[in-house]
C-alpha cells in the first residue's frame, strides 16, 4: 500500500494490515516515507485513534526497527517495570535489585528526566563512577549473573521511536494514547522481557492529570502489551504530592538506600513493595501478592536486597561504598530552610510545583541539552496531614547557587489549611489482562 493510501485509511478509521503498518514504519526509518507524511500519519492517529490490532502492529514494527536483546537463553521469567513519571519517583532504583534478590530476572532500560519529572538514569549516575552506557553483551551477562541490569537506551534499540517521538514533539501529537502505548511497549519488548508491570501515575505531578485519561492509557498498555505477547499488569497510582521525602538525584539515592534498609518513608516503601509483588507474581516465583510481599520483606530483614543493590552499583562501575556511607554521594554546598508563615495542617503539597522548583535548582532539565547538578534538590521535612506551627521548617533546599524566587516557590507548594482529608492509599486501581 502506498504511504498516502495508508494515511488515508488511518484518517478515515479504516482497518490496516500488520504488513502495511510494518512497511510504513520501516519507510519512516529508512527515509522512503518523508517527514511530512509521517507527520500526517501521527496527526491522523491523534485525531482518529487507532485500533488495538494496528497499535500492536505498530509496537512490533517499532521494536523490530533495531536490535532486540536476546535473553531467551536465560532460565526464568524476565520482568521489567515502567513508570509514566512523577516527582520524587525513585522507585526503580530500590525495586530492581530488591526483586532480583527474590529470584526474578530484571532487565531494566530506563530514561532521563525532562521537565518537572526526574529520570532514573540521572539518579543512578549521581553515584560516583556509575555508568549506564552498558553494551548488549554486558547487559545479558549482568541479567544472567546478577539478575539485574540498569541501562540506558542505545542508538540501535528502537530507532523508530526516536524518529517518531521527535516528530510528535513538533507536531503536537505527544498526548495520543495509541502513540504513547507503542512508544513505551516497543522499548520494553526490545529488552527481551516476557512480563511487564506498569505504574501509571495520575494527578498534579503526573503526565496524566485526571483519572479518566490515566485509566485509558493503562488499559491500552495492558491490552496492547498482551496482544504483543507480554504478561502485563498496571497499577494506577496517585501523584498529587511528591513521592517520598527527597526530590533530586543524589538525594533520591539516599532514600533508595533507606528503603532497602527498611527505614524509608512509608509511601515510597509501600509503592516499591506493591510493584515488586506484582513482578514476583508475574514471574511465577510466588502464586499471590501476599506471598510475594512476605518474600520481599524477608529480603529486607536478611540484608539480601541491599546487598544486591550494592552489587549492581559495583558491577556498573559505581562506588558501592555509598551503601554504608551515603555521605560519599554528591552534596550541595548550601542548605536553606523553607519556613512556614502560618499555623495549620498541611492539606497538600503541589508535586508539579516541587518538581519545577527542583528543576530550577539544577536537578532537572528544561531542555534535553541542560546539564544536571546531581547534588541539588528539595528535602521535604513535613508531609501531608501533619500539624505545623508558624516558624516550623517545611522543607530544605539543597543548592549550589542563589535561590532567588525558588525559595518562595517551594513555600507556595505547601497548602496550609484547617484540616486534611486523606485520599487513601497510593494505589487507586489494578488493571490486568
Amino acid at each position: 500500500m502506498r504511504a498516502v493510501e495508508f494515511i488515508r485509511h488511518i484518517r478515515d478509521g479504516e482497518a490496516v494490515s500488520a504488513d502495511d503498518v510494518g512497511a510504513f514504519v520501516r519507510g519512516i526509518c529508512e527515509g522512503t516515507v518523508p517527514d511530512y507524511q509521517a507527520a500526517a500519519y501521527l496527526m491522523a492517529v491523534y485525531l482518529k485513534g487507532q485500533s488495538d490490532e494496528a497499535t500492536v502492529a505498530t509496537t512490533l514494527a517499532m521494536r523490530d526497527s533495531g536490535r532486540v536483546i536476546d535473553l531467551s537463553g536465560l532460565t526464568g521469567a524476565k520482568v521489567d517495570k515502567h513508570s509514566t513519571g512523577g516527582v520524587g519517583d525513585k522507585i526503580s532504583l530500590p525495586l530492581a535489585p530488591w526483586v532480583a534478590s527474590c529470584g526474578v530476572r530484571v532487565p531494566m532500560i530506563s530514561g532521563r528526566g525532562l521537565g518537572h519529572t526526574g529520570g532514573t538514569l540521572d539518579k543512578a549516575e549521581s553515584i560516583p563512577g556509575f555508568r549506564c552506557d552498558v553494551d548488549g553483551d554486558q547487559f545479558v551477562r549482568m541479567v544472567h549473573e546478577l539478575g539485574v541490569c540498569l541501562a540506558g537506551q542505545t542508538a540501535d534499540l528502537v530507532p523508530a521511536d526516536k524518529k517518531l517521538y521527535s516528530l510528535r514533539d513538533v507536531t503536537s501529537t505527544i498526548e495520543s494514547v495509541p502513540l504513547i502505548t507503542a512508544s513505551i511497549l516497543s522499548k520494553k519488548l526490545a529488552e527481551g522481557i516476557n512480563a511487564l508491570v506498569l505504574d501509571v501515575k495520575v494527578g498534579r505531578g503526573a503526565f496524566m492529570k485526571d483519572l479518566t485519561s490515566a485509566r485509558e492509557l493503562a488499559e491500552s498498555l495492558v491490552r496492547v502489551g498482551t496482544g504483543a505477547g507480554l504478561k502485563v499488569t498496571a497499577l494506577l497510582t496517585r501523584m498529587d504530592e511528591p513521592l517520598g521525602r527527597m526530590v533530586g538525584n543524589a538525594l533520591e539515592i539516599r532514600e533508595s538506600i533507606e528503603i532497602l534498609q527498611g527505614v524509608g518513608p512509608q509511601d515510597s516503601s509501600e509503592l516499591t513493595l506493591a510493584l515488586g509483588a506484582e513482578m514476583i507474581v508475574l514471574a511465577g516465583i510466588r502464586p499471590d501478592r501476599e506471598g510475594a510481599r512476605e518474600l520481599m520483606k524477608e529480603k529486607i530483614v536478611s540484608g539480601e536486597a541491599l546487598a544486591r543493590f550494592q552489587a549492581l552499583i559495583e558491577a556498573q562501575g559505581g562506588d558501592g561504598g555509598v551503601i554504608d556511607d551515603p555521605d560519599r554521594l554528591p552534596s550541595a554546598t548550601r542548605r536553606t530552610e523553607v519556613i512556614t508563615s502560618q499555623s495549620g495542617v498541611i492539606g497538600g503539597i503541589d508535586a508539579f510545583g516541587i518538581g519545577t522548583a527542583a528543576t530550577a535548582l539544577g536537578a532537572g532539565r528544561a531542555v534535553a541539552e541542560d546539564v544536571i547538578d546531581p547534588a541539588v534538590g528539595i528535602e521535604l521535612v513535613r508531609t501531608c496531614g501533619e500539624r505545623v506551627e508558624k516558624g516550623d521548617v517545611l522543607a530544605i533546599a539543597h543548592h549550589n547557587s542563589d535561590l532567588g524566587r525558588v525559595h518562595e516557590n517551594i513555600h507556595n507548594c505547601f497548602d496550609i489549611t484547617d484540616s486534611y482529608r486523606d485520599p487513601g492509599g497510593l494505589v487507586i486501581d489494578r488493571i490486568c489482562s
